[in-house]
């Protein structure tokens, strides 16, 4: 069977812990969309390991793979293999030979147009990672794929098909000044290596017959989603969005394999229990605010001081910065129109009747647009809060030890999105989740 693992809000949801968490039952773990923007955090034992590019899984010893929907730096890869290599682990990681490669004149694009949107205050807050150009040049079918790099005469063709109208775009359009990030001499030196250890490791597979193939031979296979559903390119928040689809659709068409293998299994809406966002984009219960990212936001323009020290404190006791980029996240309350879009989206199931106002209308879901998003009211529900307590103790008892108050918010959740608690997570530690289901197991 199929497990799909989706982030439901904005990103940072704890998608690669949950993936830790049920990854023992699993024998493979395929990423099937984004690249090294995407920061993933595991804890075993103490031992925090962040990655950005290679599955979660690869902490438990399951094969990693690397969809044809990802977009793959090979320096991030073998640095991230390397340092888990080093710090005792042996990652088994394969990439699909469709996916597509991130270069060096992508992540020096990808920093030129997002200044240049800042001038208008139109950008989007991207990881500066080249994700965004990679996909472009996809979509422009003028990418290079990780099969090209195991063919040197083909990746010297393309590279000086690709890098002149690169070096143009930096050059001629946006004044840049040009370095080797765009010399094809010294691209394809560097890539032609990065193809001889792909093919020297045996890393390299047709993705879709690869999980075909294990699934046929009993193995269960987990998908992780990268970010999350209101930045998917199609069903998010457009423009400020990512440039893939995080949703559980995208897992079909970033593997290879078909919509009714997905649809057959379980696909788990990852939640956090309140909202965070980094980067640009409408918010409508955000507390506070990120001087740069939250729209019409400085220094002088906080909101009520009670509110910014109660997004302060999320944010510190949270550990609510990037993993990929460091940066400070917006805090806000939790969205309940957000899950209910998410989860038709991805197909968890239910629906949600919390309502934001616009315009004095109630809406139960959603704007299509982003800007009568960012003109919603949101209707606040609240709860009462539950005393701190021994959370390592309420992890080993299970669920009913809880605190009483926590469990009637989980509830309204499941309530609200006719969707069971599979799990909950009181500390970043594997030990540290009360499991109520296992997807696995159903």
């Amino acid at each position: 069977m199929t497990v799909t693992i989706v982030g439901s809000q904005l990103g940072d949801e704890g998608k690669g812990g949950i993936v830790d968490l049920w990854g023992d039952a699993a024998d493979v773990v395929a990423r099937y969309q984004g690249g090294d923007n995407a920061g993933h955090t595991v804890v075993e034992d103490g031992t925090e390991y962040k990655l950005s590019l290679v599955p979660s899984g690869a902490v438990r010893g399951k094969v990693g793979v690397l969809g044809n929907g990802c977009v793959v730096n090979p320096a991030t890869l073998f640095e991230e293999i390397d340092d888990l290599q080093e710090r005792g682990l042996d990652p088994d990681v394969r990439v699909a030979r469709r996916a597509h490669v991130i270069f060096p004149y992508h992540r020096v694009l990808d920093g030129i147009e997002e200044e240049a949107k800042s001038e208008s205050d139109s950008e989007v807050g991207t990881t500066g990672r080249g994700i965004g150009p990679t996909y472009e040049d996809k979509a422009g079918r003028r990418g290079i794929r990780v099969a090209d790099l195991l063919d040197p005469d083909g990746l010297r063709e393309k590279l000086e098909y690709a890098v002149p109208q690169k070096r143009a775009l930096a050059e001629d359009v946006f004044g840049v000044e040009t370095g080797e990030e765009f010399d094809v001499a010294s691209l394809y030196e560097e890539y032609r290596r990065y193809g001889e250890r792909l093919q020297y490791e045996n890393m390299t597979v047709n993705a879709g017959e690869f999980l075909a193939d294990r699934m046929a031979g009993g193995d269960e296979v987990m998908f992780e989603g990268a970010q999350g559903t209101i930045i998917d390119i199609d069903h998010g928040n457009y423009p400020y969005v990512t440039s893939s689809n995080p949703t559980a659709g995208g897992a079909a068409t970033g593997t290879g394999l078909s919509p009714g293998v997905v649809g057959g299994g379980e696909i788990v809406g990852i939640v956090k229990a309140y909202l965070t966002r980094v980067g640009s984009g409408p918010m409508p219960t955000e507390l506070g605010g990120v001087v740069g990212d939250t729209p019409g936001y400085d220094e002088q323009g906080a909101g009520d001081e009670e509110s910014e020290e109660l997004a302060t404190y999320i944010r510190e006791e949270g550990g609510e910065y990037g993993t990929v980029t460091g940066r400070p996240r917006r805090v806000g309350w939790l969205d309940m129109p957000m899950l209910r879009h998410s989860t038709r989206t991805n197909g968890f199931t239910g629906l949600a009747v919390h309502s934001y106002a616009l315009a004095g209308e109630e809406i139960d879901a959603m704007p299509s647009t982003t800007e009568r998003w960012a003109d919603c009211e949101p209707n606040f529900r609240s709860f009462d809060g539950w005393e701190d307590v021994d959370w390592n103790e309420v992890a080993d008892e299970g669920y009913d030890a809880i605190p009483e108050n926590a469990r009637a918010y989980l509830e309204y959740l499941s309530d609200e999105l006719d969707t069971d608690v599979y799990a909950v997570g009181v500390g970043p530690g594997r030990e540290q989740s009360v499991v109520v289901e296992n997807p696995f197991e159903n």
